[in-house]
């Protein structure tokens, strides 16, 4: 389509088009700009010849308006004088090629015709596999992003800020050593970048907006673009939930293999135990009339006795919680187990924020073992805490068909090393504590098919997550 508010520059140029002997063109005329754009809008023409001047507005405008409706055509501007500003101008718009119409001749215009069509093509097919590969990068489940050599990202995709909680525009104003938990990672991967050019799957922790810790797989490759210049193309795929499937399988093993070892020793020990306590009662009838000796007598049956006692609490511990599971909701229990613990709370002079969803959390469960599990959680929080400046939050949330149960304190926090070692049966950090306290909570848990999470900083305090499965609302 020739575009010409002139019907004899119409007809000049159409005839030059005709003598080209290669090919047979169709070719029509438009003079009006509204009627004109309306044809590049519907991709009507393979080719456009439009003029500078079109009356009240001007063909470059013609030009950036139909780009702008995604016209991809070749289109060729034509004038009557040639300036290197219009020249200029016209092709940074997106025109094809620019032409002046005293120069015309059926070779130039051939030649222009044949260029614009062969570099139309191969820009179609540029946006093409662009769009293709654009695609690819949005609808990727892994967190895929552009970045400076310096990782300050350039460009992420939908999965990154949904991994990361940050949103595109605040993530394009960091960089990835930012959100690494551990410091000694940007070493190793600033090496790996300056050495290899490239970082083949490795393990990192992030830190997402709201402080959660994910679990990545990253890979990072040195590219280099059109210009000339360097650009990091990496991945990060999210292990989280296995890591913790990981962790869970780990605290049932860890369990397992302490039930068994109790087990063991408890038989063994009690069998010494029983022949102790048998060989007491015989002495204590055979000399009743001696005080002195009845006193040695009661002591060894008094510590018989809390030994039997002692070995009948590791025993449970061990052994797989039977429960009786019925519809409850996770409010009701809560209130329940705060109730057991508000005596110390008031002690203590705690401050306790309860923050429930409006409706009921349900779930399948035993409430007495549950209570029991809760109030370890919440009486731990509370002697962690110091007094008259404790804060004990307690929160009941929904989320993808599960219900979230958020125990958090201002306490003393746990230490790295700890906070690994927290449910093993028989660790303990108090003085005369015995180390059951959350290993029967895990216990009790996992009998409710719940997980738990726990985050904790050195003087800043502790947070636990437990997550329950939902109960259908119509069972």
């Amino acid at each position: 389509m020739i575009i010409d508010d002139d019907e004899d520059d119409f007809f000049i140029t159409s005839e030059y088009i005709k003598k080209i002997n290669e090919n047979k063109f169709h070719i029509d005329w438009c003079y009006r700009y509204n009627e004109a754009l309306e044809h590049m809008k519907k991709h009507e023409y393979d080719l456009y010849f439009v003029d500078y001047y079109m009356g009240a507005k001007t063909g470059l405008e013609l030009l950036k308006e139909a780009i702008d409706n995604q016209c991809e055509e070749p289109v060729v501007l034509l004038t009557g004088k040639g300036t290197q500003t219009i020249d200029r101008d016209a092709m940074q718009a997106g025109a094809m090629d620019y032409l002046v119409k005293s120069d015309l001749n059926v070779e130039k215009l051939e030649r222009c015709i044949r260029y614009s069509l062969e570099r139309a093509a191969s820009l179609k097919a540029l946006k093409a596999n662009e769009r293709r590969y654009r695609s690819i990068f949005e609808r990727s489940k892994d967190a895929v992003f552009l970045a400076t050599p310096d990782l300050g990202f350039k460009d992420v995709n939908y999965s990154a800020s949904d991994l990361l909680h940050y949103s595109k525009g605040e993530l394009l104003q960091m960089t990835l050593y930012q959100l690494l938990d551990n410091p000694e990672n940007e070493i190793f991967i600033r090496q790996q970048i300056v050495e290899r050019g490239k970082l083949t799957d490795k393990e990192i922790e992030l830190r997402t907006k709201d402080e959660e810790k994910r679990f990545c797989i990253l890979s990072l490759s040195t590219e280099t673009d059109l210009h000339g210049m360097q650009y990091i193309h990496g991945m990060l795929h999210d292990i989280t939930h296995l890591k913790k499937a990981e962790k869970a399988t780990l605290q049932v093993e860890k369990l397992a293999a302490a039930g068994r070892l109790v087990r063991t020793l408890a038989h063994e020990v009690r069998n010494p135990l029983n022949n102790i306590n048998l060989s007491a009662e015989q002495l204590v009838h055979e000399l009743q009339e001696k005080e002195d000796t009845t006193i040695y007598l009661d002591i060894i049956q008094r510590n018989s006795k809390r030994i039997g006692a002692i070995i009948t609490e590791l025993l449970n511990s061990s052994r797989p919680t039977e429960m009786s599971m019925e519809k409850k909701a996770l409010q009701e229990i809560m209130d329940e187990s705060i109730a057991a613990a508000l005596d110390r709370m008031t002690l203590q002079r705690v401050k306790l924020q309860i923050r429930y969803i409006d409706s009921p959390a349900w779930i399948f469960a035993d409430s007495e073992k549950l209570k029991i599990a809760f109030l370890n959680i919440i009486i731990n929080a509370i002697e962690a805490m110091p007094e008259d400046s404790g804060k004990l939050n307690i929160i009941i949330d929904t989320e993808l068909e599960q219900h979230l149960v958020k125990i958090a304190d201002n306490g003393n926090g746990i230490s790295e090393e700890n906070l690994s070692r927290l449910f093993e049966p028989y660790f303990t950090s108090k003085r005369n504590g015995m180390g059951l306290g959350l290993a029967t909570t895990l216990n009790i848990l996992q009998s409710h098919k719940a997980h738990i999470e726990v985050a904790s900083a050195l003087n800043k305090g502790t947070h636990f997550t437990i997550t329950f499965p939902a109960a259908d609302a119509s069972q």
